[in-house]
């Protein structure tokens, strides 16, 4: 399993999740090692390779989505590359998956350990609600939900424009703590952390864990602040069957 997380969170035991990191593919640089992401130029033998050896590890089947910051969700289908940036599934052996290099990965389940969602979220994402409608795929009540906040850019690294911080503070006035003013004049930097907790407690879910690391600054994961040119590692949620 190399250096790969696995999510410290009260989830039922049926629940399983991982976040990979760079450690423990074939890809060479500047995609080294375990890059999952097919779309960023990487060679297409070695992504799938690198595939493999997720699925195996955990006897998986991932279900990959196309990513375009949107806020579509579907729910989790193996056997076709859906366009959308979040899935939910019901089916055990079936792993939603979230890949990022930045972005803020979100997992779901509930408290029955029944159904499960990963959605992939960066700021535009957020901001168009794709945490709330993953939500609303998975019809739980909000007491029922629990959520994991996995690594993303953190808010000593995440400076953004104006527009970024009204776009937030236009939906939720209580978004103007989760900006600071940056070094740069006219710039904030941004607590995504912090902005998907608030919209999170907006929909009355408040058993939200994980957050705090930054992919900026932790070389285990692949960050596009950092390197342009840069893998995608996953974060990935399932029943187990």
């Amino acid at each position: 399993m190399n250096d790969w997380l696995m999510p410290d969170w009260p989830a039922p035991a049926r629940v399983k999740a991982c976040v990979t990191t760079r450690e423990g593919g074939v890809s060479l640089a500047p995609f080294d090692s375990l890059n999952l992401g097919d779309h960023v130029g990487d060679d297409p033998s070695a992504v799938a390779e690198n595939r493999r050896r997720l699925t195996d590890q955990f006897a998986i089947t991932p279900a990959w989505l196309q990513q375009v910051h949107g806020i579509d969700v579907v729910e989790a289908d193996p056997t076709r590359v859906a366009t959308a940036d979040a899935s939910w599934c019901a089916t055990p052996g079936i792993a939603c998956t979230a890949m990022t290099a930045d972005c803020l990965p979100v997992l779901f389940c509930n408290r029955a350990g029944t159904r499960v969602a990963a959605a992939h979220a960066g700021w535009r994402g957020l901001a168009s609600s794709v945490l709330e409608a993953t939500l609303d795929s998975l019809a739980l009540p909000a007491d029922e939900t629990l959520v994991w906040l996995g690594p993303a850019i953190g808010p000593q690294a995440f400076e953004v424009g104006p527009e970024v911080r009204e776009a937030f503070i236009a939906q939720h006035t209580d978004a103007e703590r989760a900006f600071q003013p940056s070094h740069n004049a006219g710039k904030f930097l941004a607590d995504i952390y912090a902005l998907a907790r608030l919209r999170l407690a907006e929909r009355g879910v408040t058993a939200v864990y994980g957050g705090g690391l930054c992919t900026v600054s932790d070389p285990r994961f692949f960050s596009y602040r950092r390197n342009a040119r840069t893998g995608r590692f996953a974060s990935l949620i399932w029943l187990e069957r």
